[in-house]
């Protein structure tokens, strides 16, 4: 087993300011520890996309995290930029792990066709952009998280053995 090394960015105007409490970034917390990885990280941010960048830039570069789970921010409205902020400090698209939280969370809701959650690479560092209840990032995470360890471990050159 590959012990991951997780950051959970939550990104929410309402959360920052105090008037929603987030309850999905504590949840995927939760649920990473139970998988015997470790969080090393946990913030929240703005719906903004430049103090989005700089928090998965030092979560990525300073903090090292193996993965970056991002909640909320995905969606249609205005304020929604969490794909954006992602792409523009990646390296690479990996649209597969996206597609299939869409795919799979269409059997739970018609809304998931809605989402505009992207998946990249930083570095060494994969990054993934969850809804932002805590309903829905457990349901993604149960989508997507008995292939992250392989993932990782694809991306340090283990190759798929």
């Amino acid at each position: 087993m590959t012990v991951l090394r997780i950051g959970i960015l939550t990104c929410s105007d309402s959360c920052v300011a105090g008037t929603r409490t987030d309850t999905a970034g504590p949840a995927l917390a939760r649920l990473c520890t139970e998988r015997g990885w470790d969080v090393v990280t946990e913030r929240l941010s703005p719906d903004d996309v430049e103090a989005i960048q700089v928090a998965l830039v030092e979560m990525a570069d300073s903090d090292r995290c193996d993965v970056i789970l991002t909640a909320g921010g995905t969606g249609l409205g205005p304020r929604d930029v969490t794909p954006e902020a992602t792409m523009a400090v990646s390296e690479r698209e990996v649209p597969g792990i996206a597609e299939a939280i869409r795919t799979l969370s269409l059997d739970v809701t018609k809304r998931a066709m809605l989402s505009r959650s992207v998946s990249s690479q930083r570095g060494s560092t994969l990054i993934i952009n969850l809804p932002g209840s805590e309903k829905a990032v457990r349901e993604t995470f149960g989508f997507i998280s008995d292939q992250l360890e392989h993932a990782i471990d694809m991306m340090a050159g283990e190759g798929h053995g």
